[in-house]
């Protein structure tokens, strides 16, 4: 039986976020170095890890969450390996280089405590959208862990004249450069989106990318907005 299962055991360390297959995360913990993560993701650890719900880092930025688009987030730290997983979403690891993305938080797995993080206003949505969507827009040197449900599509807008057009619900991230703006299309309705009325799309154009899960159910997303 050991023969049988020996092809799920972890893969030797070889950065610091890396998949475990498609839905499970694996983050090699250090002193010194630690993790943000969404709380209850949680699936196994090695070593010594211990966590922290709601430390002052996130309070500070709580009130932001007033918006709904907060994700409870808990402080990792130690020694070991920590698995992560989201009821079995896929996870899609993301190494910034000096760079930032912007992640919807229902999408938000885990990422490195020292990066620099935050929630805002997608501007230019608003009268589309009733309040607007909130973002959070995470830069730096480090690592991201999102999640997808289903095997996401990464397009790049190229940035040429076109634009490249994605329905909210189905919005994983994109590259915070990129110009945003909202469409109404009352004949794509039956096309694009589940809900009622007329179809909502964001329009993104210039350098830079956009994450897509091929999933529009916005349970999640209802759910963190309360």
């Amino acid at each position: 039986m050991n023969q049988q299962l020996a092809g799920f055991a972890p893969a030797p360390v070889a950065a610091r976020m890396e998949n475990h297959g498609n839905h499970m995360l694996k983050v090699a913990m250090q002193t010194g170095n630690d993790l943000l993560a969404r709380v209850g993701s949680m699936v196994a650890y090695e070593g010594f890890v211990q966590y922290e719900p709601n430390p002052p880092a996130v309070r500070q930025i709580a009130k932001d969450w007033m918006t709904g688009e907060g994700a409870p987030l808990m402080k990792c730290s130690g020694d070991g390996l920590l698995y992560l997983s989201d009821y079995g979403a896929n996870v899609v690891v993301i190494n910034l280089n000096g760079d930032a993305i912007s992640v919807n938080a229902t999408n938000l797995l885990a990422f490195d405590a020292h990066l620099t993080w935050g929630v805002e206003r997608v501007k230019g949505l608003a009268k589309f959208a009733g309040q607007g969507l909130w973002n959070t827009k995470i830069s730096g040197q480090g690592w991201v862990a999102l999640t997808s449900r289903g095997k996401p599509i990464v397009v790049d807008c190229g940035g040429g004249e076109d634009e490249t057009y994605v329905d909210p619900d189905a919005l994983v991230a994109w590259s915070p450069n990129l110009k945003v703006k909202g469409k109404r299309s009352f004949k794509a309705q039956s096309l694009i989106g589940r809900g009622s009325g007329e179809a909502f799309q964001m329009a993104f154009s210039g350098q830079g990318i956009v994450v897509v899960q091929p999933s529009e159910d916005s349970t999640d997303r209802l759910r963190a907005r309360g």
